[in-house]
C-alpha cells in the first residue's frame, strides 16, 4: 500500500446571525468588506470580472479574477496570480430564517510539500480572522481590526 499525498486545503466556516443575502452582499460589496477585511476595493465581485483589493495597513494588494458567482450559495475566485494563483471558494447555508453558515475553502497552493502546508495553515488562520470580523460587523456592528492588528509590526508608515 502507498501513501497518497493529499494536496492541501484551507478551510475555516463561521454561523453569522444574519438572513443569508446580507452575508453574501458582505463578501461581493467592497463598501461593506472594508468594514473587516481589506481596506479598499476597485469595484464589486462580478462573473467575469478583475478587480484588485488592497490593504493599505500593509501596503500590498491581489488581483482577484471572478470565476462563479450564484448569488446567496456561492462565490469562487481566483487571486495571487499570475505568480502564485491559488482558488477560493466561499459557500453560504441558510440553517433559518436569520442564520447563515459560511464555508470558505482555498486550494492550489504551489511549492515544495512543506511551503504548501504551510501557505495553507496559514489562509487557514487568515480566513478564520475574516469570519470573525464579519461575524462582528454584521451581528453588532463592530470593526474588530483583526486583519489591521494581526501584524503590527509589518503595518507600513503612513505619509
Amino acid at each position: 500500500m502507498t501513501d497518497t499525498i493529499q494536496a492541501p486545503v484551507a478551510k475555516a466556516q463561521m454561523l453569522v446571525r444574519r438572513p443569508v443575502a446580507e452575508v453574501y452582499s458582505a463578501f461581493v460589496d467592497p463598501t461593506i468588506t472594508s468594514h473587516f477585511w481589506f481596506t479598499r476595493a476597485s469595484g464589486p465581485l462580478r462573473l467575469g470580472a478583475r478587480v484588485r483589493w488592497d490593504w493599505q495597513m500593509y501596503g500590498v494588494s491581489t488581483n482577484v479574477d471572478v470565476k462563479a458567482l450564484e448569488p446567496n450559495r456561492r462565490i469562487l475566485i481566483e487571486w495571487n496570480g499570475p505568480e502564485a494563483p491559488t482558488s477560493v471558494e466561499w459557500t453560504f447555508e441558510t440553517l433559518g430564517t436569520a442564520l447563515t453558515l459560511i464555508r470558505i475553502r482555498n486550494w492550489g497552493f504551489g511549492g515544495t510539500p512543506d511551503e504548501a502546508i504551510a501557505a495553507a495553515l496559514d489562509s487557514t488562520g487568515g480566513f478564520s480572522f475574516v469570519l470573525a470580523g464579519v461575524k462582528a460587523w454584521l451581528e453588532r456592528g463592530v470593526e474588530l481590526n483583526l486583519i489591521a492588528d494581526h501584524d503590527p509590526a509589518a503595518r507600513v508608515a503612513r505619509r
